[in-house]
């Protein structure tokens, strides 16, 4: 009889466990054909690159490891450690990491099946499935909440299959580079409430910050009924808060981590404003924190491009757009580097890749953000003049690597910090977009025009006088970095004249005068071309292969050359010396170009080689190039979705605002929709 019981206990759970793998499969099959859901594919640790949650201050990337968060990076916030002797952006403590003991046993990649993590983009939630031991069915939910800046959130279903006994623990861990690391914990007790908190502070570095990460569990349970936690210091950069379960089969328990962190750069005293926004986001509870976050991101996703005909493209541009949203927050002086909040790549520094690559789809469907990365540059305006002081310039000279003070953070080694002075002409050129875009003329007054002046005397300043056409620009690198110290660069020129014009445009819009000599330069500044008619990238150039588009910039975004002839016969030189491991954003402006020159189909195949090959497992993040291993490239992500706004889309920043030019659809594409564009929140759509 006993053997029978068990036996038949055996067959039924085997057949729970049967229907729970079968109902996983059919709603990640329901989730690979969505628009707003990313899938894991065929996830392996030993070939894993991360998804980011972000809410443009805290970033989390994911683990391929059960309950755990690979790296917390910390918008803004940089010091010196690692690489070189420049600054990195910090990675902050993990605090949001959990650890699960199943019948005293811990829970570890190899004790677990049915492993499955998807991205639900629409409200920013990386849920991870699996089993553990086949006695418990565990979900967890994560993310950094949009409402909450310096707040993160994970939830965690468990399910118990067999009666079980399950000891969550929540963990602060302390990266290697966090000094002098301070480990405390309390229980605040009120009438109603025992808020656990769990808290960590430690220096930066160099000694130079103070950085602090707090957190706290929020029971399902009211006053009194709550599990009892146990505080355990293991070593110096690592504590645990814990509490023990008893689940009956069938039984089903949530609980969630709530944590904080910020640093000195944002707080004088982190330590205990990280206790304070843990304890005030325990407070708000576990559904109020969920449906703000919701109604953050539902607020972003007015701002959205759909493509009828092709569920595939319509999640890869939003995959995109989820990246650039996620690294960006309005009001904050806070810009992106070319790997967001994604990790450490490009020390997180932010280069020329923000304002021409990424700033123009944000500028077109976040105008709030956008000010948020103009707003930065401001804010370093007086060290972009101190930079052009020390070189003999005068006006603004912006650093080609900026990190928190503005000054020019470039490795000693790589000369594009000294040379690569068209920074401060895409620096010059967003602040006139926005102008564009917004019509704001109290901005326009109080941080537009100073800088457009600025730079706009640099370049005064910067060209080299030598005769009617001949005020040339020498010495410089270009957007083709494998060209160095070479003269009256294409893009750095044309670059140049644009903003100078811009300068003037800004001072009649003040009521002003505009210096005189600014439009006197700018009409002397020459542009280069072989002797077949074909723009010349420099005076040197004789065909070589190039790392990424140049001579192809003046035609699109900078419209300084619009005759479809010299586009085309620019285009049919270049495109074959592009480099097949340049980076991705490059192909893009090409794609735009064909498209506005009537070949839909050409511009199709292009816009996909432009993100397509730099997708690496499992969820297709891209990588800087085909094959590379350094994403979230978010440098690309703009560039991709400028092919899909201002190529397909046909929208176009000019005088008048965000207009629409005729344009066409590759095949298979039945309608573009793009929606809340620009201040106004428009509507542009094309049909095939």
């Amino acid at each position: 009889m006993l053997l029978n019981k068990i036996k038949l206990i055996k067959a039924t759970m085997k057949q729970i466990i049967t229907f729970l793998f079968f109902s996983l499969f059919l709603n990640l099959a329901g989730q690979q054909n969505s628009p707003w859901h990313v899938v894991g594919k065929n996830i392996d640790p030993n070939n894993y690159y991360g998804v980011t949650l972000a809410n443009g201050m805290v970033g989390l990337v994911s683990s391929p490891e059960p309950l755990k968060v690979k790296d917390v990076v910390l918008n803004g916030v940089y010091d010196y450690y690692q690489r070189g002797r420049v600054s990195n952006i910090l990675k902050g403590f993990n605090h949001i990491n959990l650890n699960l003991d199943v019948d005293r046993r811990r829970v570890g990649p190899k004790d677990i099946k049915g492993y499955s993590q998807v991205l639900d983009m629409q409200n920013a939630i990386l849920e991870t499935n699996f089993t553990a031991y086949d006695k418990v069915e565990v979900k967890s939910e994560l993310m950094s909440l949009r409402h909450l800046p310096y707040t993160s959130m994970h939830v965690v279903t468990i399910k118990a299959l067999k009666d079980v006994e399950i000891i969550p623990m929540s963990v602060i861990q302390a990266p290697n580079h966090l000094m002098d690391i301070r480990n405390y914990y309390a229980e605040i007790d009120r009438p109603h409430v025992l808020i656990p908190l769990m808290t960590s502070v430690a220096n930066s570095p160099s000694g130079k910050l103070k950085v602090a990460a707090s957190n706290s569990i929020i029971f399902p349970e009211s006053h009194g009924k709550e599990p009892k936690i146990i505080h355990e210091d293991w070593d110096y950069d690592m504590h645990l808060a814990k509490f023990y379960k008893n689940l009956k089969a069938g039984e089903t328990y949530r609980f969630a981590v709530v944590a904080s962190t910020c640093a000195s750069t944002d707080f004088n005293d982190p330590h205990n404003e990280a206790e304070r926004l843990t304890i005030f986001a325990r407070l708000e509870g576990l559904d109020r924190l969920i449906n703000f976050h919701k109604k953050a991101w539902a607020e972003l996703w007015k701002s959205n491009i759909t493509v009828e005909g092709s569920v595939d493209v319509t999640r890869d541009i939003r995959f995109a757009l989820y990246h650039l949203y996620s690294f960006g927050r309005a009001g904050t002086a806070n810009s992106l580097s070319p790997m967001g909040l994604s990790g450490l790549g490009y020390n997180g520094h932010v280069f020329w890749d923000t304002e021409l690559w990424m700033y123009p789809p944000i500028l077109a469907l976040q105008p709030d953000i956008a000010k948020s990365l103009l707003e930065y540059r401001f804010q370093r305006l007086e060290a972009a003049k101190k930079n052009a002081f020390s070189h003999g310039y005068k006006g603004a000279m912006f650093p080609w690597e900026s990190s928190a003070d503005g000054t020019e953070d470039t490795p000693v080694w790589a000369l594009t910090g000294p040379f690569q002075h068209h920074i401060s002409g895409c620096v010059g050129w967003a602040f006139w977009k926005y102008y564009e875009v917004t019509k704001d003329k109290i901005w326009l007054r109080d941080r537009g025009w100073p800088v457009l002046k600025e730079v706009a005397d640099f370049w005064a300043s910067r060209v080299e006088r030598n005769g009617p056409g001949k005020y040339d620009i020498n010495n410089v690198i270009g957007a083709n970095e494998w060209e160095e110290n070479i003269d009256n660069n294409a893009f750095t020129n044309a670059m140049a004249k644009t903003v100078l014009v811009y300068a003037s445009q800004a001072a009649r819009e003040m009521g002003l005068t505009p210096n005189p000599d600014w439009q006197h330069v700018a009409d002397n500044i020459p542009i280069l071309k072989f002797a077949d008619g074909v723009t010349r990238e420099n005076a040197t150039y004789n065909g070589v292969t190039i790392k990424q588009a140049d001579v192809n910039l003046l035609a699109y975004p900078l419209n300084t050359i619009s005759d479809p002839k010299q586009i085309q016969k620019d285009l049919d030189y270049y495109l074959p010396r592009y480099a097949k491991d340049g980076p991705a954003m490059g192909a893009a402006i090409l794609a735009v170009l064909y498209n506005r020159l009537g070949m839909s189909q050409k511009a199709a195949e292009i816009f996909e080689s432009s993100y397509k090959p730099n997708e690496v497992p499992p969820f297709g993040v891209i990588s800087e190039t085909a094959g590379g291993s350094n994403p979230y490239f978010a440098t690309g992500a703009g560039g991709m979705l400028q092919a899909v706004i201002n190529g397909f889309g046909g929208l176009n920043i000019d005088q008048n605002g965000i207009t629409q030019l005729k344009t066409s659809l590759p095949k298979g594409w039945k309608k573009l929709t793009i929606t809340g564009v620009g201040a106004e929140k428009k509507t542009f759509e094309v049909k095939e």
